[in-house]
């Protein structure tokens, strides 16, 4: 936790008396906020909370219909930048990573001469890059958002913050699906970031995250904050009943029985997976993937861990036929799955479901929640529309979405509301194999646990249901029964959950587990 500093510098941005309202409700009710410069100032909460909306209100930007009351007040010439949760709605698909920066950095040397422009803005580009914990970033340069990890995503939004010269950066969720070591790269580049006098305002469910960087922190449920103070303060002496149940939450999961699931062929299996992107030169592919072998059985959770950018993601949609551009063989009982999603049959397409990390994304903003996950089921099982729409509404009740929620366009919903939709959706299916990508990674503790209970409890009661659990972190990976460790591209490690995360083997898996003492040495 950082030491307390003077707080009676003027405030860089000011937020009096916020009230926004959609649709009658207000999501957040009287905030008041002072962002001093060079301070971090976390805003925590469960998911719906109001975090978000608070946070983008100093940017001037509200939902769509929203009713805005109150004050919001940034000093002349406090630029605000914004890191989203999900990176990949800021960056555009279509055009390579150093456009979407160069394009910042060309307006910053128009006073340097114009044959040296392009290089100056490329200095400053990579310099950003390297800022942002992206020290590869003359390798990157040639790709395409999409062919970046999520983690990788986050941190180009962050460099794009950085050559902008924000005054304030509003960073929502920055070490979202990150791993241990990023993380902690995260937070020491926001910690020379305020350290050179820019104000960070930190919307965060990680409460590691909030410990290590935060001078102010706000509590906020409901739309209302309920307390806020310096950090060592609020997270060392709590007065409200909410701030104590927030910080109490344990994650901690007892592993599964290392033999379950085990009996019989595999439902899925993988044989010299090699997986490649486009490297930005013409037909010029790069391997980012090599999984020789690889097993799930009926009714086992596979976790796949590794670092940001490690392949955990490329891995998972080849699974999903999301990447197509791999070799080796995916067999689905015996049988080879086509290597794209548009060549598999719609029982090829159940059995293999995929959730996103971004469920934001992958949902269409425009119609009713209940209808999009209603559709799995017609589209792939045949049901008629209205057996579909009650069948979406048991399953999304069953996870906790009412009918009223369920009704809203996606906007309406928070992200662990949306996230429990996306996986309804994906259960509409019968699913033989559920893919989840970090879906736990931008939910808060409490949110997250309700979501890893769901999945523990679905693994268990659906006959023959396989889980793929693509994870940065190891206290979620113990839920599974068997882990298989990504190191740049490689599987180095595979096993039961317990030896990996109590004796790993190989040196990278130890360095993970080293970085999370909690999974690995709950049972010592």
């Amino acid at each position: 936790m950082r030491p307390e500093k003077d707080g009676d510098a003027d405030p860089v941005a000011e937020i009096r008396d916020l009230r926004v309202e959609i649709d009658g409700r207000a999501v957040v009710d009287g905030v008041s906020l002072r962002v001093l410069p060079g301070r971090v100032t976390a805003l925590v909460g469960a998911s719906g909370s109001g975090k978000t909306t608070t946070g983008l209100a100093l940017l001037g930007e509200y939902p769509a219909g929203a009713r805005v009351t109150g004050g919001v007040h940034v000093r002349a010439g406090g630029l605000v930048g914004y890191v989203p949760q999900h990176p990949a709605a800021a960056l555009n698909p279509a055009r390579r990573v150093p456009a979407l920066l160069t394009d910042i950095a060309r307006a910053q040397v128009r006073q340097v001469p114009l044959r040296q422009r392009r290089a100056a803005a490329r200095r400053r580009v990579l310099r950003a890059l390297s800022e942002a914990q992206l020290p590869d970033g003359k390798a990157l340069l040639r790709r395409f958002p999409h062919q970046l990890s999520g983690g990788q995503q986050q941190r180009v939004v962050l460099a794009q913050a950085l050559l902008l010269g924000a005054r304030v950066v509003v960073a929502d969720e920055p070490t979202t699906g990150q791993d241990a070591l990023t993380k902690r790269r995260i937070v020491e580049q926001l910690t020379a970031v305020a350290a050179r006098g820019i104000a960070v305002v930190l919307l965060s469910h990680d409460l590691d995250v909030v410990r290590a960087l935060a001078d102010e922190v706000v509590v906020m449920r409901a739309g209302r904050v309920v307390e806020s103070g310096p950090a060592q303060q609020v997270l060392l002496a709590p007065r409200h009943a909410w701030t104590r149940e927030l910080l109490s939450v344990g994650t901690e999961l007892p592993y599964p029985a290392e033999t379950a699931g085990r009996a019989g062929r595999p439902v899925l299996r993988m044989r010299g997976l090699t997986a490649r992107h486009r490297d930005g030169t013409r037909g010029g592919t790069a391997v980012v993937l090599r999984a020789p072998e690889l097993d799930l059985y009926a009714g086992e959770t596979l976790a796949v861990v590794g670092r940001s950018g490690s392949g955990k993601t490329t891995l998972a949609r080849c699974l999903a036929g999301l990447h197509r551009d791999h070799d080796g063989e995916i067999l689905l009982d015996g049988a080879p799955l086509p290597r794209s999603l548009r060549d598999r049959s719609r029982a090829q397409l159940a059995a293999v479901q995929y959730v996103f990390q971004d469920a934001h994304a992958s949902f269409d903003e425009h119609r009713p929640v209940v209808r999009q996950v209603a559709r799995t089921a017609v589209r792939l099982r045949g049901a008629d529309p209205d057996t579909a729409t009650r069948e979406a509404l048991t399953t999304l009740a069953g996870l906790g979405i009412t009918e009223d929620l369920a009704g809203r366009r996606p906007g309406r919903l928070s992200g662990g509301e949306l996230q429990r939709a996306a996986l309804a959706r994906a259960l509409l299916a019968r699913p033989r194999v559920l893919v989840c990508d970090e879906i736990t990674s931008g939910l808060d503790t409490l949110t997250r646990r309700g979501i890893l209970d769901v999945l523990t409890a679905l693994v268990r009661d659906r006959d023959g249901l396989s889980l793929v659990l693509v994870t940065h972190d190891l206290d979620t990976a113990a839920l599974a029964h068997r882990i298989a460790v990504l190191d740049a591209g490689t599987i180095v490690e595979q096993g039961p959950a317990r030896r990996i995360l109590t004796a790993p083997a190989h040196p990278f898996t130890a360095s993970l587990v080293a970085r999370a003492p909690t999974a690995a040495t709950r049972d010592q």
